[in-house]
């Protein structure tokens, strides 16, 4: 009960402050109406009040944030002309005669007048006025738009999203020029009051994929949202599993062949990573350069992806397991090899295997976290003279470095960051599952991570689809990647869609027009 007590007072200490009168109508009266915002912007020194008179007659105040709005346009196009000499004019001719700016709009509230100062935008007060004008005049400083470091490609677009949600709708609008790509917006969050947007293409996208996103959206109840990252666990489906169920991309061109294929983006403002719903296990093993190489240069590189993804999940386990109780399934010349690089170790294959694992994944994390002129060389000169120096102590054996460096460079095969966390996080519990039962406990561990990948859901989507369930046409796209003249539908993600992207008869040559 004490433990109930101490935890309602502190829930009723953190409320938001509630300002009397912010819920209310702007009065007629301009100076209560600056008694109340001064009262809300008590101590916000970068809030400026400035008092003029419009035409030497008329009492006004423009209220905006120091660092936000454009100074310069502010005294070029509203106080100078405001100003200047001439008649008394009522609001709406002020608007239409002297302030010449194209994004206008009156406001009636304190609220709405907090929402528009607050993203830039100044509010203009007229005394004897029931309404303000909010003026689109914001500034502030923005990123140029490059290339994503993290999921760069040899062939394909240089652009990457940045933190201004405008920009990134606009990079959408440039790759989707229909006026079908919709945006819904909304706002999340008590004190940040986050710009989300849901964008979808009407007539791809089925509607009850685009309410459920909507629903879980405005289910969120909460202080701040700082970056996607909050979105996208606050409206996963399993959030107790390791593997995402949303995919996070910086690159336009990924978000809009998602776009095309039914599914929906969520951009959030301040953070160059937007999120793609519903997704599955096998286009987290998809990159956007896959469409844009030929077909089977894209298919190779893609079988090569799954081979080397089951080889960073299981490979230490396998070693571990076979120098451990299957001797018999190592060559003769190979296993003598082995044990006499071994002779001098103290630990058993387990411990040398989890020392290495564990090293290595420090490394990795030390060399992001270093500064990128010198991580990338500590990572690699640590990862070598670490690597030296155990052997040479006799504390691993060469064949275990061997074996780490393949399971390290095979998780780097992996193209979104989430997936292969995941499967990093995994290998570990296989490692210890195959140091006490061998082979039939990674046969057990692999067992059960399918069945739980079997029950999960992406917003409704099985996350194993195509293959389970099994939809033969969608095959063109999963393991392998057929060319474009073949792919004529696209996936059946929820309920109704529009199942055909491109006539038939695509096939070029000769015989065009026979496929």
């Amino acid at each position: 009960m004490l433990f109930r007590k101490i935890r309602k007072k502190f829930q009723k200490e953190v409320q938001p402050l509630q300002v009397p009168g912010q819920q209310e109508q702007l009065s007629s009266d301009l100076d209560e109406n600056l008694d109340v915002l001064r009262s809300m912007y008590q101590d916000c020194f970068d809030v400026v009040f400035k008092t003029f008179l419009i035409g030497g007659q008329t009492n006004a105040v423009l209220v905006y944030i120091d660092g936000l709005s454009n100074i310069m346009e502010i005294d070029a196009h509203v106080l100078t002309p405001l100003m200047s000499e001439g008649k008394d004019h009522s609001l709406f001719k002020l608007l239409k005669e002297k302030i010449h700016i194209s994004k206008t709009k009156e406001v009636k509230t304190f609220v709405e007048c907090i929402e528009n100062i607050s993203i830039g935008n100044p509010v203009l007060l007229v005394d004897k006025e029931e309404c303000g004008i909010v003026l689109g005049l914001p500034k502030f400083e923005k990123r140029s738009i490059e290339e994503p470091s993290a999921e760069s490609v040899v062939r394909g677009p240089r652009e990457g999203f940045v933190e201004t949600i405008a920009i990134n709708t606009s990079l959408l609008r440039r790759k989707i020029k229909s006026p079908e790509l919709k945006m819904k917006p909304m706002k999340i969050g008590r004190y940040t009051e986050t710009l989300v947007v849901i964008a979808y293409i009407k007539g791809l996208a089925d509607q009850t994929l685009i309410e459920e996103v909507d629903n879980r959206l405005r289910r969120i109840e909460i202080d701040s949202i700082l970056e996607s990252g909050y979105i996208e666990e606050l409206i996963e489906d399993n959030p107790r599993s390791p593997f995402p169920q949303l995919v996070s991309t910086e690159r336009p061109d990924a978000a809009a062949g998602s776009l095309m294929e039914g599914r929906v983006v969520i951009l959030v403002d301040g953070t160059p990573f937007v999120l793609i719903a519903p997704v599955t296990f096998f286009s987290l093993l998809q990159s956007p350069e896959d469409y844009y190489q030929h077909y089977l240069i894209s298919s190779t590189i893609r079988l090569l992806r799954f081979v080397f993804m089951v080889f960073s999940l299981v490979l230490p386990s396998l070693y571990v397991a076979i120098l451990t109780y299957h001797h018999e399934m190592v060559p003769t010349t190979l296993l003598i090899s082995i044990f006499a690089s071994r002779e001098s170790v103290p630990f058993p294959a387990l411990v040398e295997a989890l020392m290495m694992e564990i090293s290595f994944e420090a490394l990795r994390e030390a060399g992001v976290r270093l500064p990128k002129q010198v991580g990338a060389a500590i990572s690699i000169v640590g990862a070598l003279v670490i690597g030296q120096a155990a052997v040479q102590a006799g504390l691993v054996s060469a064949p275990m470095v061997i074996v780490v460096a393949i399971t390290g460079i095979a998780s780097f095969m992996v193209p979104h960051y989430t997936q292969g966390i995941a499967l990093r996080m995994l290998r570990f519990p296989i490692m210890l599952l195959a140091g006490s039962l061998g082979l039939l406990g990674i046969m057990l561990g692999v067992i059960t991570i399918v069945i739980h990948l079997c029950t999960l859901r992406s917003l409704g989507v099985p996350y194993l689809s195509p293959v389970a369930p099994m939809k033969g046409y969608e095959l063109k796209d999963a393991l392998i990647r057929a060319p474009w003249w073949k792919m004529n539908k696209r996936p059946h993600l929820t309920g109704e869609f529009n199942p055909y992207r491109q006539s038939n008869g695509q096939k070029p040559g000769p015989n065009k027009g026979d496929e």
